[in-house]
């Protein structure tokens, strides 16, 4: 069975606009802290599924992540960890977004699942939901308020 890892946010904006700017596959660094460039490898469109989004952080961390699916309807794109220097394996992740009805806000979500060594396990757990979704969902928040 995967591990799991989640973060969640509110953010002050309608959830069309959050989409607008988040659907952009390419556009990490753009809003990531601790992504310092981030290109699609052939150079081609960023919502084409099957895309390569290459980032470069710090000392020159390499992570290559590839867009399986992306969902305009449900405000939403998953993919899939070609490359990562964290000690895991499968890796998978979702973005999506979705309206707060009441308030005209937008309710941000970012799920991954992967598999790792029982030793590392709960350390990239803690990694992944806390130091990359919910460090990446705070920037959101920031450029949104």
């Amino acid at each position: 069975m995967a591990a799991k890892a989640y973060a969640s946010t509110v953010l002050n904006a309608p959830a069309d606009q959050v989409w607008a700017f988040l659907r952009d596959f390419g556009n990490l660094a753009e809003w990531m802290p601790g992504v310092d460039t981030g290109v699609i490898e052939d150079g081609g469109p960023s919502d084409r599924v099957g895309c390569v989004r290459r980032l470069i952080g710090p000392g020159d961390t390499v992570f290559r992540e590839r867009l399986c699916g992306l969902d305009d309807s449900d405000r939403s794109y998953w993919y899939e960890i070609l490359e990562s220097p964290l000690p895991i394996r499968d890796g998978r992740g979702r973005i999506r977004v979705a309206p707060v009805t009441d308030t005209g806000r937008s309710f941000v979500e970012w799920r991954g699942e992967f598999s790792a060594d029982a030793a590392d396990e709960e350390a990239m757990r803690k990694t992944l939901s806390d130091a990359i979704y919910a460090t990446g969902l705070g920037a959101l928040r920031k450029r949104f308020s």
